[in-house]
């Protein structure tokens, strides 16, 4: 018969508490999910097979929406790049937080203020390891740079892969179609920097490894932080032009730039969940793929789709807009499930609050926890605003309704005229139905309600930082 003195029980009981205190450490990490963004730059909403693409072969993603959820009303709350990754990283409109007039260029003195709480500065406040790998835009100078929004590591091409340091002079004058015959021009015509941290290493990078060279860091990150939380935001600089591959998926033929693009991308987002499976993390990830705005379709076969949307990137009408969104999480996310729930990147912030049991600060936001949404038909969200790609206030959608009122300035004579649309989104998807005059009521509600939405934004909005002498 086994005695235990009280230096036993003393001894056994310190251990037990050890024990107990590994394990509740252990089941803490374990009950934080992982998140994986990744956010392509103006692929359209058309341009994946799952959602209805005949030419582009995208199996990796596709899988991702047969393993999980296609979202087919999700929406960017801006149709250029630097106000749409504003508003994905802080839930905010880009006016709210000063980022809503067009885009950032290598000589802009201003950028989004690392004051704002983004999505990496929520979770890196739980104990997160965070990293940014790819197209950034929000600032190019040292003080904007992903480790001053809440980033640990920064890796990747700081503004568009069609602009060239330092000051955005000297760009090639050849059509897409040369480009893309000579693939070369990735370093003979571009002057595009590659940046770690905040320190250039490559100049000018070579774009057609991009892709590619962005998935390798991505692996390195999730394999390095497998035994702890950790949020990869993960922005693609393709198929933003000028478009080029790896010589081992390269296709010649310029008309199939786009689609070759694309496929390439979709490989590499395979390769990525791929280790996520092989580390054992599916069953505590989430895997958000989407899209930055609309296709450019003024680039022809070097452009995407956005059928059955109207027009495309630097528009408000859906293409602009409304983009493709697949969300995966084994276990948590219904397997082969579609939703046409109203929901937009603004809802992202506030859903990864709810899904870690976590507070967001007072600072007002315009996104909606959309958990929800990942499992229902249900939405939060009633309503979005639509900004012109210089912050113009031009239209919203209540529920299936659609406002637009796009005003265009002739600056010969200074004069304007306003075109008006009204449209039922749910019988007429791609817009071309005007109902603007037959419903003169629901007109005036809207614009009332958008003007106010508007004038709440314009009060409260934050000061973007900018370069002071």
């Amino acid at each position: 018969m086994l005695k235990f003195t009280n230096l036993t029980w003393r001894t056994l009981t310190l251990v037990f508490l050890m024990l107990s205190g590994i394990s509740s450490q252990v089941s803490a990490e374990e009950n934080k999910p992982n998140f994986i963004i990744i956010f392509a730059d103006d692929q359209g909403y058309n341009d994946l097979g799952c959602f209805g693409s005949e030419k582009i072969k995208t199996p990796n993603i596709d899988q991702l929406a047969a393993e999980g959820r296609k979202f087919t009303s999700f929406y960017v709350p801006c149709s250029v790049c630097s106000p749409s990754r504003a508003a994905l990283l802080t839930g905010c409109y880009p006016k709210r937080v000063g980022m809503e007039k067009h885009v950032l260029f290598p000589k802009s003195d201003y950028g989004l203020n690392p004051k704002e709480h983004t999505i990496a500065n929520h979770l890196k406040g739980l104990g997160y390891s965070t990293a940014c790998i790819g197209k950034w835009h929000l600032g190019h100078l040292p003080e904007l740079l992903p480790r001053q929004q809440g980033f640990d590591s920064y890796f990747g091409i700081p503004y568009s892969n069609d602009m060239n340091h330092p000051d955005n002079k000297n760009k090639p004058k050849i059509s897409s179609d040369e480009r893309w015959i000579n693939q070369a021009s990735a370093v003979t015509h571009w002057n595009t920097p590659l940046v770690s941290n905040e320190e250039i290493i490559e100049l000018p990078v070579d774009q057609r490894t991009i892709t590619r060279r962005y998935t390798d860091k991505a692996v390195e990150f999730i394999t390095a932080n497998k035994d702890k939380p950790f949020f990869l935001y993960l922005p693609h600089s393709m198929p933003h032009i000028p478009l080029y591959v790896p010589e081992d998926v390269y296709d010649p033929n310029p008309r199939n730039a786009y689609t070759c693009v694309i496929e390439h991308i979709d490989a590499e987002v395979g390769r990525l969940v791929q280790t996520v499976r092989d580390l054992g993390l599916a069953d505590n990830t989430y895997i958000i793929y989407t899209s930055d705005n609309g296709p450019w379709l003024q680039f022809g076969t070097h452009g995407g789709s956005a059928d059955p949307l109207r027009s495309g990137k630097g528009t408000t009408f859906e293409g602009g807009q409304r983009v493709p969104c697949v969300m995966w999480a084994p276990g948590r996310i219904p397997a082969g499930t579609s939703t046409n729930a109203f929901s937009s990147t603004l809802d992202l912030l506030p859903t990864i609050a709810s899904l870690t049991k976590s507070k967001l600060p007072t600072n007002r936001i315009d996104g909606h926890d959309i958990s929800a949404t990942m499992t229902s038909d249900r939405s939060p969200r009633n309503e979005m605003l639509f900004y012109s790609s210089r912050g113009e206030l031009q239209g919203i959608r209540e529920g299936d309704w659609k406002l637009l009122e796009i005003k265009k300035v002739n600056r010969k004579n200074k004069s304007s005229q306003t075109t008006s649309y009204l449209f039922n989104l749910a019988d007429d998807i791609g817009e071309q139905n005007n109902l603007f005059t037959q419903y003169p009521e629901r007109v005036g509600r809207m614009r009332v309600q958008m003007q106010r939405l508007d004038a709440e934004i314009t009060e409260n909005a934050r000061p973007v930082w900018r370069k002071t002498e």
